[in-house]
């Protein structure tokens, strides 16, 4: 992931805000790296709710992820509002990748970036799948403007 590539905020149609605990934070007084991953899950999981046009059944595994490309760009500090934008980038057979941006709520100065490759998935057969139907549909047209 290259963070010089990274699309205008404004090019991002689903953002969710994000709470920074008092856990969150290390040593060096910043986000520790490990909790970014979570921030970006958090993130996925409401860009899915908001496009997917019926109730997510979390018990149910339909996608996995396959790859993360995380880049670090400016520490985030306790007490900083920041809200993770999200969007689709492409959609292939049985895969799609998203691109997620972890910005300040009020300035919109980029923090960290990450680009996730998600597989859709049958846990009886342990193998991927043809992307079904609905995750299409709701992909698509979460990328239309």
């Amino acid at each position: 992931m290259n963070p010089h590539n990274i699309p205008p905020l404004s090019e991002f149609r689903y953002q969710t805000d994000l709470q920074i605990r008092f856990s969150d934070v290390d040593v060096l007084g910043h986000v520790n790296n490990t909790i970014y991953l979570s921030f970006y899950d958090t993130g996925k999981a409401w860009f899915f709710s908001n496009i997917l046009d019926r109730a997510i059944e979390w018990s149910k595994v339909e996608t996995v992820i396959a790859n993360v490309d995380c880049c670090y760009i400016a520490p985030i500090f306790f007490g900083e509002k920041v809200v993770v934008h999200t969007r689709c980038e492409s959609i292939s057979d049985r895969s799609f990748k998203l691109m997620q941006v972890i910005a300040l709520k009020d300035s919109g100065e980029i923090k960290s970036a990450c680009e996730t490759v998600m597989v859709c998935f049958d846990p009886a057969t342990q193998q991927s799948i043809p992307m079904p139907a609905h995750w299409r549909d709701a992909l698509e047209k979460s990328m239309t403007k």
